[in-house]
């Protein structure tokens, strides 16, 4: 019995990292339309975050506060001085954040080296959960995940700024109209989502190593969940989340690695093949 609750909380752990990333993907998507390749990096760059608090005697849990403040600057950044140049055209954004992608791997492969780098963990010793003893820092990512899913959702379904977000990915046209500053959600809207992945990315770092191409291994399952779920709501790309992230990790665990992604992309397909919406999304009534 204990054996199987420890299976739950690592595959609660896993989906729960891979909500976060998937839900910056999707505001980002949903909110602007942008294909964002460099969504991975930006995950990566937080971890690298993290690492240099450590190097430089900060720490690692003040690097975890830090990591989201810097990248989501970083997004503002990238969102002002490209992307905002290649709105309305699906296929540039996807040419031009790939092309940020390889250019973050590489600036980071000139500071930091090709190879990989571990971050201490901060909560080395075990927590006593229903009997069972658990590594504590994967109770806290648990914890750090659950709070800003939390307080993202809190953002978009009980704020302004929320109704006017949801409002321009109903009808942007319509939105501007109404005298909703498009320009400005955008730019928090991009803020926003680089910053979840540089919190993920943060989190991750005590427990992986981290290199330049770590944030490929999150990235594609990111978009499997988004394809998976839809992008109906906010909300939608976290069932495909859940499918993608429980599926990988009880395959991983019970068979192996290999099997983990041909049965995760077996599913997809049959998935999409059934929902080419999302099983998430709404479906239009018919009259």
């Amino acid at each position: 019995m204990h054996d199987l609750f420890a299976a739950l909380l690592d595959v609660s752990n896993y989906v729960l990292i891979l909500m976060l990333v998937s839900l910056g993907l999707a505001i980002v998507f949903g909110l602007m339309n942008v294909i964002n390749m460099a969504h991975g990096e930006f995950m990566m760059l937080g971890g690298y975050v993290v690492l240099v608090c450590h190097q430089t005697g900060l720490g690692v849990l003040p690097g975890i506060l830090l990591a989201p403040i810097a990248i989501a600057l970083l997004g503002l950044l990238v969102e002002g001085l490209l992307i905002q140049r290649v709105y309305t055209r699906v296929v540039d954004t996807i040419l031009a954040t790939w092309g940020l992608s390889i250019l973050l791997k590489q600036l980071v492969v000139l500071g930091f080296g090709p190879g990989s780098h571990a971050v201490p963990n901060p909560l080395p010793g075990l927590a006593s959960l229903a009997g069972l003893e658990y590594p504590a820092y994967r109770l806290f990512i648990m914890l750090v995940t659950l709070f800003a899913l939390l307080a993202t959702f809190w953002l978009f379904f009980r704020t302004d700024f929320g109704l006017s977000a949801r409002c321009v990915i109903a009808n942007r046209g319509m939105a501007a109209c109404l005298g909703i500053d498009t320009r400005l959600l955008d730019r928090f809207t991009f803020a926003c989502g680089s910053g979840l992945a540089g919190l993920a990315g943060a989190v991750m770092a005590p427990i992986v190593s981290l290199d330049p191409q770590m944030g490929l291994g999150f990235l594609v399952p990111a978009f499997l969940s988004i394809l998976i779920g839809g992008l109906g709501s906010v909300a939608t790309p976290l069932a495909g989340a859940s499918i993608v992230g429980l599926t990988d990790n009880l395959v991983s665990t019970f068979l192996s690695p290999l099997w983990a992604q041909g049965v995760v992309f077996t599913v997809a397909i049959v998935l999409i093949r059934f929902f080419p919406t999302g099983v998430a999304s709404r479906r239009p009534r018919h009259l």
